[in-house]
């Protein structure tokens, strides 16, 4: 019975340890013969990297010289001549009020000054004539052939015409100021462009009634005009950020209606003070001008862009993607045939690049697809050149 039960002890560890023997086996297999993931890399290789910082909220294409035009007097509109979209000259006349009767004023007054012209000539013509015959009775007088009172009754003739000619000189300035103020309110009819630009908006037609507003009270805008070569962007940034940003500074601008285009743009100005909005983060406003006019043709005003204004920049360091930083600061590489985890020593980044001061060396194969599932450090991988 003793040898019968021992025998059946050594049956069942037989048995146990075979059963632990297949499972190891079954999860070895597993383990080691998965499919591997596939997975993008970045040949690690050398290059610039800047460091950057970027506009807390979105920031704004706007215009240096915008004007929103309203008539300075009120009138019923007789002429538009440009449209939305247009391009117009400095000086152009963009609309015009009815001027009839300003024009009718004008033609009543030009009259006025020709009489007054006229009269003022005989005046001249009197006095002249007053005077030359002063002139010779004062030469008889001295001989003692004219009279005094002769001479007396001659030089107030003479002081008489003068002084009419004096007030018929004085009618034709009052005349000639009464033309130059109708030709003022007649100029006043015609709203012309201040500046080279575009036609951003209309809001007036043909026959319709525009009325002047009251002082210190906006006016209701006729005509939108902004001057194209005069965008830059308005961005607010982080007031952390405010110490390390000045003007001159090189920055990268990106708008929303351009995708995937970078402009090339110098920091113009940076607000000196910081906006405190209850509720909102307090961030300091700056001004980015484009380097290129050209470039920017056909960005309009009032268009999202973000800014990245570049405060140092390394050159012909090792870097790597961003997004292809996996845990904080380690990267995952291509060993073979499968993944392996580097801990990095990590210098100047920006969203695009970020300097490899250590745990790289150029050539070494870095996954980039760091969002694909079964990527892990030990895994097996394939790889396929990223498109970066």
């Amino acid at each position: 019975m003793a040898k019968a039960s021992t025998a059946r002890r050594w049956i069942v560890r037989i048995l146990v340890l075979g059963a632990i023997v297949v499972g190891v086996w079954w999860v070895r297999r597993d383990l080691l013969h998965r499919d591997p993931v596939e997975v993008s890399v970045h040949a690690v290789s050398r290059g610039s990297v800047a460091s950057t910082v970027t506009n807390s909220k979105a920031g704004t294409v706007r215009a240096r010289r915008r004007a929103k035009l309203s008539p300075e007097i009120g009138g019923r509109v007789a002429e538009i001549f440009y449209r939305e979209g247009d391009r117009v000259e400095s000086g152009a006349v963009l609309f015009r009020l009815d001027n009839s009767r300003t024009t009718a004023e004008l033609a009543v007054s030009r009259n006025a000054l020709s009489v007054v012209i006229a009269g003022e000539t005989e005046r001249r013509v009197a006095m002249e004539r007053a005077e030359r015959a002063l002139n010779r009775k004062r030469g008889l007088a001295e001989e003692r052939i004219v009279t005094q009172d002769l001479l007396d009754e001659l030089e107030s003739t003479y002081a008489l015409s003068k002084a009419a000619y004096g007030a018929a000189s004085a009618e034709v300035e009052r005349a000639r100021a009464t033309v130059a103020l109708i030709e003022t309110d007649l100029e006043r009819t015609n709203i012309r462009a201040p500046f080279s630009g575009i036609v951003a908006e209309v809001d007036v037609e043909v026959g319709e009634w525009v009325t002047p507003s009251p002082s210190m009270i906006q006016a209701p805008v006729a005509v939108d005009l902004i001057d194209p070569d005069s965008l830059y962007i308005s961005a607010p940034m982080d007031e952390v950020d405010s110490a390390s940003i000045r003007p001159g500074l090189a920055a990268i601008i990106t708008v929303d209606s351009h995708s995937g285009v970078n402009f090339a743009g110098k920091v113009a100005r940076v607000a000196p003070y910081v906006l405190d909005i209850e509720q909102q983060n307090r961030t300091v406003e700056i001004e980015v001008s484009f380097d290129s006019v050209e470039a920017v043709k056909g960005l309009l005003p009032g268009t999202s862009a973000d800014v990245e204004v570049v405060l140092e920049t390394h050159t012909d360091v090792i870097r790597l993607p961003t997004r292809a930083i996996f845990e904080g600061e380690s990267a995952l590489v291509i060993d073979g045939d499968f993944l392996e985890k580097r801990e990095l020593e990590i210098g100047l980044r920006n969203w695009d690049w970020i300097e490899i001061l250590g745990g790289l060396e150029p050539g070494d194969l870095v996954v980039d697809s760091l969002d694909r599932s079964g990527i892990a450090e030990g895994a097996p991988a394939i790889a396929r050149e990223s498109e970066l």
